[in-house]
């Protein structure tokens, strides 16, 4: 992509964001973005089956040039976006939380800045040398990434700039880019822009970019490969050979039908409606996926089944699309419950002592667990949490999961000296499958307050067993846990949520800012802990701080890389046109 220069340009009267917005917040996974945008997904969480068609048969291919029809009419495309609700003034609210939410504004500006002067239009700064690094295709993916939360903080004087860069955008480079990372970052952060301001830029931008991503389903399986060529539309393989993960083939539908229901086109629900139909067809363990499918047929091709790493968002995107699109697709609803009661059933596991519920992935065949928790997973905390909040007559075990499973979160995080949780501990093989631990609680008929696996324990001091090991000491400011808080703050209106969040927050002000932003570190058990040359970012932060329900989460849904878009509902005519069932 060709990089002009960051010049100004105003929003135009009717694109400007939200007026109160911006009077408010003068006064806001597997996932992460080694540049300012982790930062911001923390940032955003404070603050606040009988499928269509196959899109392409066997040995047919998507022309980026020619196989665009063009929007139909008379319809009214494109769609308007869809600015946030009207919020109360700047000096509603706790006053100390107003100011830690200004505090968490602060860093994201920090954080911004420091990118804008040293890296830009690289994709990353590198917060220790003052350097940049290009992980991201080039284009600037700290820059479209932080797009929203510039719009939702009010930051008029930073959001004009990028829309000056974004008017020049082009993604005519004859290079190949990673589908899922494009999708979530990219696309994403066209798409969520263009909701909250109106701007069509962004929504020309979303447009060209999902059209030159769509070769990517040029497979056998029609399955989408890891990258594609966005000048020739080419796939190609990436680093686990001729398979398709879970979470990259299924991380694309919410982008694809929000964008499709912008523009009218059909062929973006089609690609990955046809991918959701075909991951139904293979679901396993009465709602569980392989964390590999062959390009070729389209069959599971691995011996594990998770919700971390290779997994996480496929699951996270069935509840979200079904509530992405007012709750009227079934489908979606039905493939998240039977895949939320078979992760109860099966994945969840309490260690012996200090009762901790932890999530881990288990073998395909024996349903053994590996005994493995990782970061990525505490995003299923929030997950449960969510549909416990909108599904009618849950069974209570999905607030008890998502209650549990968000507190050994929280305890990762406390156990260290440095109040910072790592990358990933082992629990021992030997820990009680929850449900077997309810079956036992209920027959003795209910002892104590809460089932077990809800029961807040508390940290453990320095050298006191913790009853996991740690296996990877890095932190690497992961959006899943702040994100699991933010959930839960606004779905059970507990303080204690944003306790924990704010005692997170205090840690990477400690731990890891360094002269130019902020930084990952080596080794969350270590004071002082060594810096690495990462920067990650904040959004879910601001969120969780705010008072106002900036984003209500019955209005709008966050993708995995926590971009948030409208609920809408498809017209009929849409139904019928995009052959929705």
């Amino acid at each position: 992509m060709r990089s002009p220069a960051l010049v100004p340009m105003e929003f135009d009267r009717e694109f400007r964001p939200h007026s109160q917005i911006r009077a408010l917040l003068a006064s806001r996974r597997t996932r992460y973005i080694l540049g300012a945008v982790a930062l911001l997904s923390f940032v955003t969480a404070f603050f606040a089956f009988s499928g269509p068609e196959p899109f392409l048969r066997s040995g047919s291919t998507y022309d980026v040039e020619t196989d665009v029809p063009p929007p139909p009419t008379p319809h009214d495309w494109p769609r308007p976006g869809s600015p946030p609700p009207k919020l109360s003034s700047e000096t509603s609210g706790d006053p100390v939380w107003r100011e830690r939410a200004d505090r968490v504004k602060d860093a994201f500006v920090t954080a911004y800045t420091a990118y804008e002067k040293a890296a830009f239009p690289h994709d990353e700064l590198l917060p220790v040398s003052n350097g940049h690094s290009d992980h991201f295709n080039g284009w600037g993916a700290t820059l479209v990434d932080s797009l929203d939360t510039m719009i939702l903080m009010g930051l008029d004087d930073l959001s004009n700039k990028t829309v000056g860069y974004i008017a020049q955008f082009t993604f005519d480079d004859d290079q190949y880019v990673q589908f899922f990372e494009t999708v979530i970052r990219y696309l994403g952060g066209f798409l969520s822009a263009y909701a909250l301001s109106g701007n069509p830029i962004f929504l020309t931008r979303a447009d060209d970019l999902g059209r030159r991503l769509l070769p990517a389903f040029n497979t056998q399986s029609k399955l989408p490969a890891f990258a594609v060529n966005v000048q020739k539309g080419v796939p190609r393989n990436g680093w686990a050979g001729n398979v398709a993960l879970l979470s990259e083939a299924s991380s694309c539908q919410m982008e694809y039908r929000y964008l499709a229901h912008l523009t009218g086109r059909p062929e973006y629900i089609k690609a990955v409606d046809y991918v959701t139909d075909l991951m139904h067809q293979h679901e396993e363990e009465g709602g569980l996926y392989a964390l590999m499918f062959n390009l070729n047929n389209g069959e599971p091709a691995n011996m594990m089944y998770s919700v971390g790493a290779m997994a996480d968002s496929a699951y996270e995107y069935l509840l979200k699309q079904w509530l992405m699109t007012g709750r009227t697709e079934p489908k979606f609803l039905h493939m998240y419950m039977r895949s939320a009661n078979a992760i109860i059933e099966k994945l969840l596991y309490l260690s012996p002592s200090r009762q901790l519920l932890y999530v881990t992935d288990v073998h395909r065949g024996s349903l053994l667990p590996v005994g493995d928790f990782q970061h990525l997973s505490c995003f299923i905390g929030g997950l449960f949490a969510l549909g416990a909040a909108t599904i009618p007559n849950v069974d209570p075990r999905h607030a008890w999961a998502a209650e549990g499973l968000a507190h050994t979160c929280w305890v990762t995080y406390a156990d260290m000296p440095t109040g910072l949780g790592p990358e990933k501990v082992m629990f021992a093989n030997h820990g009680t499958k929850w449900v077997d631990a309810l079956d036992a609680w209920e027959k003795s008929g209910r002892p104590g307050a809460v089932p077990p696996g809800v029961n807040q324990t508390n940290p453990v001091k320095p050298g006191e067993d913790k009853e996991y090991r740690i296996t990877d000491s890095r932190y690497l400011l992961r959006p899943e846990t702040i994100e699991s808080f933010y959930i839960l703050w606004r779905t059970t209106g507990e303080s204690k949520w944003r306790d924990r969040g704010w005692a997170i927050f205090d840690a990477i002000e400690k731990h890891m800012k360094t002269k130019y932003a902020y930084g990952s570190i080596a080794n969350v058990n270590q004071i002082p802990p060594a810096l690495s040359d990462d920067m990650p970012t904040l959004k879910y932060a601001y969120l969780l701080f705010t008072d106002e329900d900036i984003v209500p989460l019955d209005k709008w849904t966050f993708n995995t890389e926590a971009h948030p878009f409208p609920t809408f509902e498809w017209s009929d005519w849409e139904k019928n046109y995009f052959e929705i069932s």
